[in-house]
């Protein structure tokens, strides 16, 4: 099986009652998840939850700690993706679809709602994070 690292961005108004969420379309239904996608070769977990997060949103954000770290096997792929889901702070843009093939809606959802697509349990952005930390090469 091949690996596949993905990022998410956990982005919460200022009330944290709503949380951001795209709309992709999928093979069969659509489906909810947080901003996000595939790591790219050459590229840190931080700029690609930065990427991700403007290319499916059109926000820029910055990137704090770590959430959740989580994993699921896609036999059909035949992929390992970990999940990588860091917490997130709108800091400019407006929101738009760069993607409209892949995405169908951003939407700012119920906090309660966006707890079903999310996968963090009870912690659903509010808990302590894990620092992400980028070693530098010596």
């Amino acid at each position: 099986m091949e690996r596949v690292d993905v990022v998410y961005v956990y982005l919460a108004n200022k009330t944290e009652d709503q949380v951001l969420m795209v709309k992709n379309f999928g093979a069969g239904d659509s489906y909810y998840t947080l901003p996000g996608g595939a790591v790219e070769k050459g590229e840190t977990l931080k700029e690609a939850a930065i990427r991700e997060a403007k290319e499916e949103t059109g926000l820029d954000v910055s990137i704090g700690g770590i959430l959740s770290v989580s994993e699921k096997f896609f036999e059909d792929r035949n992929h390992h993706a970990v999940f990588f889901t860091f917490i997130g702070e709108v800091v400019g843009g407006h929101l738009e679809i760069a993607f409209p093939e892949e995405i169908e809606e951003v939407v700012w959802m119920d906090a309660a709602k966006a707890k079903e697509y999310t996968f963090l349990g009870e912690q659903q952005g509010k808990g302590p994070t894990i620092p992400y930390v980028l070693h530098k090469q010596i």
